[in-house]
């Protein structure tokens, strides 16, 4: 291993030996869902360092991205939620930073793809893996290294076979599950390697 593990500890980041950090974050529906961003996101961006913010999509209000711009420069897709306020955003883009590849996309698909999700998933219900097959097709032949999604409010930190990072950081409003806390990512990135790390911020 490269890097020296954050050990969180009451939303408290230990020391990180890296070149650089990105704070990851998506879905935080402000103020559709959430009042507003919880402070421990902003204690742990700042503590982390990050030179940059991804975010991957639903804002909800162009509030989020300005209080997020104060820390670092955002980097930003459009979600479902942000067809308005945040309609100048690309629905997917691919950011390099230390070398590392970036695809970034909400993971909602087509208005299509969202309304046929809808339907199953009130019916049947819809598997994560769907929305893990999209995020990752949508970058297919672009050589990525990490793609980062949002749309499911749940974390995914894995490696794919063909060893692309699959991130999701999750969310700061509401949790796929009940018993989930919200969280953020942070991306680590060194000599050209990436690493993610989902960090709780509570209930």
């Amino acid at each position: 291993m490269f890097l020296v593990p954050i050990r969180v500890e009451t939303g408290i980041i230990s020391r990180v030996l890296t070149d650089i950090t990105l704070g990851v974050i998506a879905d935080t529906h402000v103020p559709d869902r959430s009042r507003a961003l919880p402070p421990a996101v902003f204690e742990i961006f700042e503590r982390a360092g990050v030179q940059a913010i991804l975010h991957a999509g639903d804002f909800s209000s162009r509030t989020v991205f300005e209080q997020l711009s104060r820390i670092a420069p955002v980097h930003a897709v459009r979600g479902n939620r942000d067809i308005w306020v945040m309609r100048h955003l690309p629905r997917q883009r691919v950011e390099t930073f230390g070398g590392v590849r970036i695809g970034m996309i909400h993971g909602h698909g087509s208005l299509w793809d969202y309304l046929n999700d809808k339907r199953i998933y009130y019916t049947r219900g819809i598997g994560i893996s769907v929305f893990e097959q999209r995020a990752l097709d949508a970058f297919a032949g672009q050589n990525v290294d990490v793609v980062i999604f949002g749309h499911i409010h749940t974390p995914i930190n894995r490696r794919v076979d063909d060893g692309r990072l699959l991130f999701n950081p999750g969310t700061t409003s509401t949790p796929l599950y009940p018993y989930q806390p919200r969280t953020v990512g942070l991306l680590h990135l060194r000599d050209g390697q990436a690493q993610g790390e989902v960090v709780a911020i509570g209930r």
